[in-house]
């Protein structure tokens, strides 16, 4: 008796050599996550040097490499500034596309300036460098999948992919170099391991990527990475059948023993293998029918290859003491927040959205929680999971101890931000938004950008939160006119006026929180009885008046900061606020932060604020006077 998939899978498999398969040159050079460190190197030129000369090293190896694996690593260990970094590549990429993809990772690691960590995977390849020695295992996690479209047959096409997918996990920790690519009945999948870590981690990875990436089987492709392994199936060939694996032979009669003793847990012996395969295959087709279900007991063991997880609705009642007024966070525009404690004490935050129960508002919420579940950053609030079993729909998110940044701005830990902090704030929300705009596999437009959405870790370091509000931005479009959501004060111009709704509009969002963090003022009190003066007003006047050190906080110590510094920031916060056309991309934005000078230009006030003395509501007003949704708009903006 042997472990085997199906008849079929053998079959298929066995033939599978046969295949002609033609697939034109691609370096496969898609961005499906990119992360720093957050931990800045004390001689920025000094590693960014090393760094560039780490690089190099890597891509002439792989030049020079004669193995089929595409592997390399490099290090510049002789230095105050040490960097040490690897690459590899799918097993299926030729030399040359490999290197292009090496070379499109080490730009999109531009991202991370000096910081000392960085780790970028695209399809086709991962670059990963520290200022440390890379250890056997994943000190920069990102557990992630990523789906793409819906396909027609869905359970024919489930069933292939789950069982090719689980083949591919079992047997490419037992391959030297840690790659196998095969197909099976029109799917098409490969899975991979760095190089540099043990079998076990491997092992471990891999499966809990396969856990992860059975929530995209409804997709016609998708994708599990980590900065460990990848996983990645497709009703498209990516590869060539030259590149496959007979999966059947670690499976079938006669077929390496060792691998298959190595795969069922290293027993030997008739009736114990017999055994422990009856078991395997049991547990294996429970999960089959349930393919909803994360490997939670890895994931228990492994944390850095945490997954989302399907929470129970009545563990979440227990962990917030049945949502006591005590354990309640803070409430918003689409529910309250509660604190809650785990059985094993970990502390979490939990959302309980106020929606109603139709179907369309459930299908939202799935739809909420797939994107959610997909975005990946260190700049960004990690969502945890979700629970939908009683009728209510809670979201789960790490809880930030901290609380949000407005709290350090204008309550009761007014004042406590020093000006590396608050720099530090500023390029981490930057970050996480062009993570959503220009990395992520597709553009999310936040919406609303505020202090009360940004919340502060035990570091301090800034965690964008509320997707509440968050939309995909349709392929080729960037008008809609038919749902408006924001928060007066930090909305776009274009967006009040016209439903004009792209990236700029976030950008316009980030602009004036900066001018927030760095006057300790808030941009427009709604609560106060006389009219306020409009922060974003002021600051251009100052601007024009060359006056801007008038606008610093006067609760930062001069003596902690450079003038320089605070005004090159205000001035780049200022051209955030500039028209939509003027306006850079949030990418452009953390170039600028992390360089030395600030735009090279006079940046021009924008339209709406070009009457001097309009105070808060009056500019708004201007605004919604020429708007073509006035009414409908400003009956769903949430004035606080």
């Amino acid at each position: 008796m042997y472990p085997r998939f199906s008849e079929n899978l053998l079959i298929s498999l066995l033939i599978i050599v046969h295949l002609t398969i033609t697939i034109v040159a691609d370096p496969q050079i898609n961005l499906l996550s990119v992360g720093c460190s957050n931990n800045n190197s004390t001689n920025p030129s000094l590693f960014l040097a090393n760094l560039n000369a780490t690089i190099y090293d890597l891509k002439s190896q792989i030049y020079t490499s004669g193995g089929r694996i595409l592997f390399a690593t490099a290090e510049r260990s002789n230095s105050s500034m040490p960097v040490f970094a690897l690459a590899f590549c799918r097993g299926y990429l030729s030399r040359q596309d490999c290197i292009t993809c090496l070379t499109s990772a080490a730009s999109r690691a531009r991202i991370c300036g000096s910081e000392t960590g960085g780790l970028v995977i695209d399809d086709g390849c991962t670059m990963r460098y520290e200022s440390a020695p890379l250890l056997d295992q994943s000190t920069l996690p990102v557990n992630n999948f990523v789906c793409g479209n819906e396909t027609d047959d869905t359970a024919g096409f489930d069933d292939s992919a789950r069982e090719l997918l689980r083949g591919l996990s079992l047997v490419a920790p037992q391959i030297t170099g840690y790659f196998a690519a095969a197909a099976y009945k029109g799917v098409y999948a490969v899975a991979q391991c760095s190089p540099i870590v043990s079998q076990p981690i491997c092992s471990v990875c891999l499966q809990v990527a396969y856990a992860n990436i059975k929530g995209c089987f409804s997709a016609s492709d998708g994708r599990a990475v980590d900065a460990v392994c990848f996983m990645r199936y497709s009703n498209e060939a990516f590869f060539s059948a030259n590149y496959t694996v007979n999966l059947a032979a670690y499976f079938s009669p006669g077929g390496r023993n060792e691998n298959k003793a190595a795969i069922i847990g290293g027993v030997a012996g008739g009736i114990s293998l017999i055994i422990l395969l009856v078991l395997a295959i049991v547990v294996f087709f429970r999960r089959l029918r349930r393919p909803d279900e994360r490997l939670i007991g890895d994931i228990s063991r492994v944390a850095e290859f945490r997954g989302p997880v399907n929470f129970l609705y009545s563990d979440l009642k227990s962990a917030t003491n049945n949502f006591s007024k005590d354990n309640k966070l803070g409430e918003g525009g689409f529910g309250e927040v509660y604190k809650g404690t785990q059985k094993n004490g970990e502390i979490i935050a939990v959302k309980k959205l106020a929606m109603t129960q139709s179907k369309r508002a459930k299908a939202s919420f799935f739809s909420e929680v797939n994107l959610i579940s997909n975005a990946r950053h260190q700049n960004l609030l990690r969502y945890l999971g979700c629970s939908s079993s009683s009728g209510e729909m809670l979201l789960v998110y790490e809880y930030m101890a901290n609380g949000s940044l407005d709290n350090f701005l204008f309550g009761e830990m007014r004042g406590m931000l020093n000006w590396k902090q608050r720099f530090g704030i500023i390029v981490g929300m930057a970050r996480g938004l062009a993570y959503l705009h220009q990395e992520f596999h597709v553009c999310i437009i936040h919406r609303d950008i505020k202090s009360s959405n940004v919340l502060l870790d035990d570091n301090f370091r800034a965690k964008i939160a509320d997707f509440g509000l968050a939309r995909l931005r349709p392929g080729d479009q960037s008008h809609l006119s038919s749902y408006f959501s924001g928060t007066l004060g930090y909305i776009a111009p274009e967006y009040i006026i016209h439903g004009d709704l792209t990236e700029k509009v976030d950008t316009f969002s980030f602009g004036v929180v900066v001018l927030e963090i760095l006057s300790g003022q808030r941009n427009c009190d709604s609560k106060l009885e006389l009219e306020p003066q409009y922060l974003l007003e002021s600051a251009w006047k100052l601007y024009e008046e060359n006056s801007l050190s008038k606008l610093i906080d006067k609760s930062l110590d001069p003596n902690e900061y450079s003038l320089e510094e605070v005004l090159r920031v205000i001035t780049i916060a200022l051209y955030c606020t500039q028209e939509a056309a003027l306006r850079p991309n949030m990418s452009q934005v953390v170039i600028l932060l992390l360089g030395e000078g600030g735009p090279q230009f006079e940046l021009a006030r924008p339209p709406f604020i070009m009457t001097p003395g309009k105070g808060c509501h009056n500019a708004f007003s201007s605004m919604a006077s020429s708007s073509r949704v006035t009414k409908h708009f400003l009956s769903n903006l949430v004035s606080r």
